[in-house]
């Protein structure tokens, strides 16, 4: 069998990428994009919309096969993945774009080990899939045997068509994701709107802090995030945040609160304007919208407070304007 090139691997590689596949079986032929996805930023909305349209003119399903961890975890496991959307976050954003089906897909080594041909196949079997479309600089499979180069001859040997779509140009440039956490880490959340479409945003559950916001008549909410995510450099930012009951504007506070810390743990704190429910426990969602400063350490609690009030009133004023 010329598909197999090494049965070891090859037939845990199927039982994984079979499972995951499994859970899906589309009533119709399809047309398919691969990828991370992380992020779905402009770059991405570009090749979805090119996705969503062609699918929809065809009469088929149009469907996203992307990665429940990062590939970058297993072919480079010394590199530490920030990520900018969890899953659930990502399959939100490709559905919002008009993307009927989203199959998430755990990459191991098993799966990096399979041969391009092989793992669209699994797709033309699971998926009916009989269109593939790629962004630009897309590469898939063992050896990335899967390019822009090889990838009509195999589509032609299996029974799909295939389509790589052109970058997206406009007058941000070209939009990665790898752009876009980097002016995250730098507390630029004004340019990685830009890139993404939409404000950067992290999402957790409301902790339990120390309370010294309270204490000075700041409630703070702590926002205990989840490992693995970025979040923006340390600072005070004008940020929405986002509740079940409702979205209320934050003056919102990242990193180690040098007036009174060692600066042992990084903290991201909200204090939701006009606002004073108790929401431990529940989920919250800031939504960054600009920044307005570096951390400072002050010298009196006066000091401090007529800087909170100062950031308060920008808060304001930057938000209602958005």
């Amino acid at each position: 069998n010329m598909l197999i090139a090494d049965s070891r691997h090859d037939s845990e590689a199927t039982m994984s990428i079979e499972e995951d596949l499994s859970h899906f079986e589309p009533d119709r032929d399809s047309t398919i994009t691969i990828g991370v996805f992380d992020g779905v930023h402009r770059g991405h909305r570009h090749l979805i919309g090119r996705l969503v349209q062609e699918a929809r003119s065809a009469g088929v399903l149009a469907g996203v096969l992307t990665f429940k961890n990062h590939p970058i975890t297993i072919l480079r496991p010394g590199v530490k993945a920030l990520l900018l959307t969890d899953l659930d976050e990502r399959i939100r954003l490709l559905k919002e774009l008009g993307v009927d089906f989203v199959v998430p897909v755990r990459f191991d080594r098993e799966l990096a080990g399979l041969p391009s041909r092989e793992f669209l196949l699994h797709l033309y079997e699971k998926l009916r899939m009989r269109r593939l479309i790629v962004g630009p600089d897309f590469a898939m499979g063992r050896d990335r045997d899967g390019t822009l180069d090889t990838l009509p001859a195999i589509g032609e040997s299996i029974g799909f068509t295939f389509e790589a779509v052109d970058l997206m140009t406009d007058s941000v440039g070209v939009v990665k994701s790898t752009t876009i956490r980097n002016s995250i880490a730098e507390g630029d959340v004004s340019r990685a709107a830009r890139l993404l479409g939409r404000n950067f945003s992290v999402s957790g559950v409301v902790g339990h802090g120390e309370e010294r916001g309270r204490e000075l008549g700041f409630p703070t909410a702590n926002l205990e995030l989840a490992p693995g995510f970025i979040f923006p450099a340390d600072g005070i930012y004008a940020a929405w945040a986002h509740l079940d009951s409702g979205s209320y504007m934050a003056a919102t506070s990242i990193g180690v609160r040098p007036t009174f810390d060692d600066g042992e743990n990084r903290t991201i704190e909200a204090y939701l304007l006009d606002f004073s429910d108790d929401i431990y426990d529940q989920p919250l969602r800031l939504e960054f919208v600009r920044r307005l400063r570096g951390e400072e350490k002050f010298d009196t609690i006066e000091a401090l407070l007529a800087q909170m009030d100062e950031d308060v009133r920008q808060t304001r004023e930057i938000l209602t304007d958005c």
